[in-house]
């Protein structure tokens, strides 16, 4: 297999001033029925799963094996969502090496949030249209007040999932389609569904050699681990465009939630990210906790990673609010 680009977004690159794009609406792809009933199982069942935990816990217990598996693919999943599929695939914030390319786009979908060319479409629509017409997932997109703000919010963080018409991904990731790694990849999302749902289980069943074992660490591990990582994914979309803080001067109204940084592995300073989208740390003022960051700054120390897009001083500078 070829080489994928080491560029990874071309001609939507989009600046640190966050300008849009001069082009007209994008045009749409449309989803299949069994893609529409698919995506309410996968929100549906985790959503419950994180409903019952308590009674889970009160019943049986959270045994330690559990947590670690939780943690573990967790961590994984995470960032191969904020780390791959966003600051890499999406706006080319370091270079990497073939390797860990496929690693990344392999740990973005097992999050189960689709394959890596869909996501990255949205999201580079997103930026391009930003909380105006065109934006997939915009909170105000239904007016600023209350009952529009709360409709707003519900298509921001999970309605917009269930919009039957898509992001045409021919417009915005020609550069992913034309690569041969990606399109096998893509491919094997399904693979990477059952992968991500059926490892634990496997490793919880293995280790304690119990059934027990196993069905604990699905429910852990697989069901509450997805629905927390893809409620927290959203509420980026949606929380971060609509309460925080603005040091940062942008077009749009995304803010900074100091609150979500730990679990969201530091995308929640969303202020800074479109102030500067290519920018390789999002959490760029003192305490702000952006795991993300680490993990590309340890790839750039084992030479996987390179041309890494650190914060300027002179960049920031620019960007503060006055």
């Amino acid at each position: 297999m070829t080489e994928m680009l080491d560029a990874p977004v071309t001609t939507l690159e989009f600046d640190g001033d966050d300008s849009r794009p001069l082009q007209q609406l994008p045009t749409t792809e449309t989803k299949a029925k069994w893609e529409q009933f698919a995506l309410g199982v996968f929100i549906v069942v985790p959503l419950l799963g994180v409903l019952g935990a308590g009674f889970v816990l009160w019943g049986t217990g959270l045994s330690w094996l559990d947590i670690a598996l939780s943690a573990m693919f967790y961590v994984i999943t995470l960032h191969g969502i904020t780390v791959g599929f966003h600051r890499y695939f999406t706006h080319g914030s370091f270079k990497a090496k073939r390797a860990l390319r496929i690693a990344l786009a392999v740990a973005g979908q097992l999050a189960i949030q689709g394959p890596v060319t869909r996501w990255v479409a949205d999201h580079r629509r997103h930026h391009a249209y930003s909380d105006e017409d065109g934006d997939p997932h915009s909170p105000w997109r239904y007016g600023t007040g209350f009952k529009a703000l709360s409709k707003g919010l519900w298509h921001a963080h999970i309605g917009w999932l269930f919009n039957v018409e898509q992001t045409d991904q021919r417009r915005f990731v020609p550069d992913l389609l034309a690569d041969k790694d990606i399109r096998v990849l893509t491919k094997l999302f399904p693979a990477h569904v059952a992968l991500s749902l059926l490892a634990p289980p496997l490793l919880g069943g293995l280790i304690t050699w119990s059934w027990t074992g196993a069905l604990t660490a699905f429910f852990w591990a697989s069901v509450i681990r997805i629905g927390l990582l893809h409620h927290i994914t959203w509420s980026i979309n949606s929380i971060c465009h609509t309460w925080g803080s603005r040091p940062f001067k942008t077009k749009d109204r995304a803010v900074n939630v100091w609150w979500l940084a730990a679990i969201s592995g530091g995308e929640s300073w969303h202020n800074l990210h479109h102030a500067d989208p290519t920018c390789a740390r999002h959490g760029v003022d003192k305490g702000q906790v952006d795991s993300s960051a680490r993990v590309i700054a340890l790839f750039e120390k084992a030479g996987w990673a390179w041309d890494v897009r650190w914060p300027k001083p002179e960049r920031l500078a620019a960007r503060r609010a006055a």
